[in-house]
């Protein structure tokens, strides 16, 4: 049975992957409405969130239903959301640096929880009901 804190991670890496792709969206909306950067495509940035926010998405699904190949994702994604916030912090918007960087690290506290580590260390494949020798 998957415990609470990898759910509960699932849920907010799920959010954080949404959060990727409405600013996809909203990347795109701007593009099409005849905003133009000099330094940046939108179609292009719009696509790497998209990309990257799908993924995290799907790792947040992956966490929720159980499946130990999203937890690696949502780490990876989470540190990364943490030099997100040190980025954020030095350009002087503390509010959101601390927002981003108490949700990584609670998504990081959540699946480094011995609840967490433990179910990521089972043999999916040992079963107490199985009639089969444990071949581990």
């Amino acid at each position: 049975m998957t415990p609470r804190a990898v759910r509960a991670a699932g849920v907010i890496t799920a959010l954080q992957g949404t959060l990727a792709l409405v600013t996809a969206i909203a990347l795109t909306v701007r593009e099409l409405a005849g905003h133009r950067e000099a330094a940046i495509s939108g179609y292009g940035t719009a696509a790497w969130f998209a990309i990257m926010g799908s993924g995290v998405l799907a790792a947040g699904w992956a966490l929720w239903t159980g499946r130990r190949w999203g937890r690696g994702v949502a780490v990876f994604a989470n540190l990364l959301l943490l030099g997100v916030a040190w980025y954020v912090f030095s350009s002087g918007q503390l509010r959101y640096a601390v927002l981003v960087a108490l949700v990584s690290v609670a998504v990081l506290a959540l699946l480094f929880s011995p609840s967490s580590v433990h179910w990521l260390s089972q043999d999916s494949r040992a079963r107490s009901d199985s009639s089969e020798p444990d071949t581990r």
